[in-house]
């Protein structure tokens, strides 16, 4: 299985950015994605996910803000980010496990698969 994040960059305060993840070597539809972030210094964090049913979970930063998404005919999921902030810079990684009713999203021990990262920066 292979996760290919792209969609980061350079970014005003305010900006927007939508990432993207394709997912390759398995079948997409009832998997959960989740998307994660690593500041410098600092543990990788839960940031936002989306289960094979479409139910979606943030933590409390991001909420409101950004958006998780998926199209299984693309086998992709989607991040979208709205009102950047500063700390919200961060390299960001999405990751993807079989749909787990059971097991909240932000459990980063229940992943299989993780994407190689993207940066995200916000400018002050």
């Amino acid at each position: 299985v292979q996760l290919q994040a792209s969609g980061g960059g350079l970014v005003q305060t305010g900006g927007s950015l939508r990432l993207s993840c394709a997912a390759s070597g398995r079948p997409f539809s009832n998997t959960d994605m989740g998307w994660f972030r690593q500041a410098p210094g600092k543990e990788r964090e839960f940031v936002a996910g989306i289960t094979w049913r479409i139910n979606t979970r943030y933590t409390d930063s991001v909420n409101g803000r950004f958006t998780a998404s998926r199209d299984n005919a693309k086998n992709t999921g989607y991040l979208q980010m709205n009102s950047l902030k500063p700390e919200d810079t961060a390299v960001y990684y999405c990751a993807l496990r079989s749909g787990r009713a059971s097991i909240s999203l932000p459990d980063r021990q229940s992943y299989d698969y993780w994407g190689h990262g993207t940066q995200v920066t916000v400018s002050s």
